[in-house]
């Protein structure tokens, strides 16, 4: 008897067709790379004419794991690969050694807010980070210290950025497009906790205040970590001045000095 809640079957699924193709007799027309099921078919896949679906393949493989995880909300986590844990920070580089102490704020900051996720169910407000080094362990330690669940949104680099080993395995992803995976990260954000980092950061934070203010996308606190480093780093009252920004734009920005007040400003946010 069908369980009513299975849905009724009428074709083979994919797998079982892939099943019956691997049993096939070798011959001249079944090792033809043309008689190979098409999504199955990893040169096929991986043509340039292919890449619209490779698109919707990385949008939909972590947007449906989520789903089915039913997590609802994430407070992201962006920050320097490169920023080493303070344990370590003694052989850095001296620039790099001097911004550690964020490692142990950003591991602090996922402790406190994974341990109120917990408290929801793990399901809302987890944290989620790039799934590589620095900021990003720190951020995946913090969860796991806590005993709680972390998103990891990877990326294939030429230098290969392999994943943290803090992150939730099965909710550790890898992505191809830049594109795709700063979506995942902004779909789910309930808000952005930003440390000091490079390029990569300021890519990320760019895209957020960009999609913000043009109404792209709703208004979320975007907490800064290190006003003293984003201030060297950015003149934002520069940008008022040259009039390529309002003043108001500044307001889409706000600067916490430790992880119990970056919590208090995203309650702060719910309540406003």
């Amino acid at each position: 008897m069908t369980d009513a809640s299975e849905p009724i079957r009428r074709f083979p699924d994919a797998r079982e067709d892939l099943k019956r193709w691997n049993r096939q007799p070798d011959t001249p027309q079944t090792l033809s790379p043309s008689y190979q099921l098409a999504f199955s078919d990893r040169e096929f896949l991986t043509r340039d004419e292919l890449r619209p679906v490779r698109l919707q393949l990385e949008l939909l493989k972590a947007e449906m794991a989520l789903a089915e995880r039913g997590i609802g909300s994430t407070i992201v986590m962006m920050g320097s690969a490169r920023i080493p844990d303070p344990e370590d920070a003694a052989s850095a580089a001296p620039g790099l050694a001097r911004l550690a102490p964020f490692y142990a704020e950003a591991r602090e900051f996922a402790r406190l807010a994974t341990l109120r996720a917990i408290a929801l169910g793990n399901t809302e407000d987890v944290i989620c980070t790039g799934g590589g080094p620095g900021i990003m362990e720190a951020g995946n330690r913090g969860a796991a210290d806590a005993g709680g669940i972390s998103v990891s949104l990877n990326i294939v680099l030429p230098h290969e950025q392999s994943p943290n080993l803090y992150g939730t395995p099965d909710l550790s992803f890898n992505f191809h497009y830049f594109a795709i995976r700063k979506m995942h990260f902004l779909m789910r954000a309930r808000a952005l906790a930003v440390f000091p980092g490079g390029f990569g950061t300021l890519d990320e934070l760019f895209e957020v205040l960009t999609l913000v203010q043009t109404g792209r996308m709703k208004r979320l606190p975007i907490l800064l970590f290190g006003e003293a480093f984003w201030r060297s780093v950015v003149n934002w009252e520069a940008l008022v001045e040259a009039g390529t920004i309002a003043a108001r734009d500044l307001d889409l920005i706000e600067y916490v000095g430790s992880p119990a007040e970056a919590l208090a400003r995203i309650d702060a946010w719910r309540r406003d």
